[in-house]
């Protein structure tokens, strides 16, 4: 009787270890060592309504990604606002499309396609692919996933020149994206701790940003940093 209660105790503590650690991790709010990673940035959709990439760029943001499209037919109302008046800054620049788990991928790259021009963006066109609506619930295969996603990227690829960019959050990244689309440039969203589990390329660390220069509904913006020195972005990303 004396073992079961010691082994009994010490599963009950490991529970409690776990979950104190669990509790940790979810409540505990990221902060990027900025002597690792100095090069900073942002992404925004027409929820920031109107940007002032000059007053961003005051701040130190070097890097924007904005959202342009989303499945087989919706524009982001901004992104030709956005993609235009950068141009003006010395911010380099990229362009995001929505990902569908509904349609097919060669439509969807046709989209994004439609909205960015090659000599738009500095870096390379980003596919946002993460849970929505009940797909938390109801999630696609990975079979399902790959048979849009695949044609998509390669779609992309072909007409910008560059492999794109697959911005995801850690449990999208294990489901669908590891196994099959490593050899990707990875941005990934991970906002209570450091993602140092995978190999990322940009890290969002926080989605209530606060800083001024935009005016939309929205009152926060998304923060980012790039895996890397100052020097390493401008080699890897030079402006157009």
């Amino acid at each position: 009787m004396r073992a079961k209660r010691m082994i009994a105790c010490c599963l009950a503590g490991a529970v409690m270890t776990g979950a104190a650690v669990l509790g940790a991790c979810y409540f505990s709010t990221a902060a990027p060592d900025t002597g690792r990673f100095p090069v900073f940035g942002v992404d925004v959709s027409n929820y920031q309504g109107g940007v002032d990439w000059q007053a961003l760029e005051e701040q130190g943001v070097r890097f924007a990604f904005v959202k342009a499209t989303e499945g087989s037919g919706h524009t982001d109302e901004s992104v030709r606002r956005n993609l235009e008046t950068i141009q003006a800054t010395d911010i380099r620049v990229s362009a995001y499309h929505f990902f569908s788990f509904d349609s097919a991928g060669e439509t969807q790259a046709a989209n994004f396609i439609a909205a960015v021009a090659p000599n738009e963006i500095d870096m390379p066109p980003v596919v946002d692919i993460e849970y929505y609506g009940d797909k938390r619930t109801n999630k696609p295969s990975r079979a399902e996933a790959e048979a849009i996603l695949r044609p998509l990227l390669t779609e992309l690829e072909a007409h910008y020149g560059t492999k794109p960019i697959i911005y995801t959050t850690l449990p999208v990244y294990y489901r669908y994206v590891r196994a099959d689309f490593a050899d990707y440039p990875l941005w990934i969203r991970s906002v209570n701790f450091e993602p140092d589990i995978v190999d990322w390329k940009f890290w969002q660390y926080c989605d209530t940003g606060e800083l001024y220069g935009f005016s939309g509904d929205e009152k926060y913006i998304d923060l980012n940093v790039y895996c890397g020195s100052e020097e390493d972005f401008l080699a890897e990303y030079p402006k157009k």
